[in-house]
């Protein structure tokens, strides 16, 4: 059985995508690498995020989920995650919008535009367990992608 890992997601399967792996043996991070070019513009009040694909899916345990965090060489070329950290839940695996397929949102806070190449890696991904309180009454069932639960 299955305990967690990742998958290219439904569409990705013909882009010669990379499954994450860790840099090294003690790493705690998972590597994830731009599934295509980007061309990220600098920061300025106002702008949108821009999201990156990853061409992958991940699935966990129901009690776990990914962390999504910068990496620390991403500093050096002004790469930061829009939203601070990133968490993919287990229930967004193979959901019928996306297929679980998550995407990072970064913000260029360099003073020159960012070139993103396919295979660049943009963050770093954690798997983690999480608790619940005595009287959890989840509210509904995910039935979509991204932003779905509001």
């Amino acid at each position: 059985m299955k305990e967690r890992g990742f998958e290219i997601a439904k569409g990705w399967e013909s882009q010669s995508i990379h499954l994450p792996r860790r840099s090294t043996g003690q790493s705690a991070g998972y590597d994830i690498e731009a599934a295509e070019d980007m061309v990220v513009p600098v920061f300025r009040p106002g702008i949108a995020p821009t999201m990156i694909a990853t061409g992958l899916k991940v699935y966990c345990q129901p009690d776990e989920y990914l962390m999504l965090l910068n990496r620390s060489s991403g500093a050096k070329r002004g790469i930061v995650l829009a939203n601070g950290v990133g968490l993919i839940d287990a229930d967004f695996y193979n959901n019928p919008e996306n297929d679980g397929h998550f995407q990072i949102l970064i913000f260029n806070v360099s003073d020159k535009v960012l070139h993103i190449k396919k295979g660049d890696r943009i963050a770093q991904a954690v798997f983690q367990k999480f608790l619940l309180v005595d009287n959890d009454i989840p509210g509904s069932q995910r039935i979509g992608g991204i932003g779905s639960t509001n």
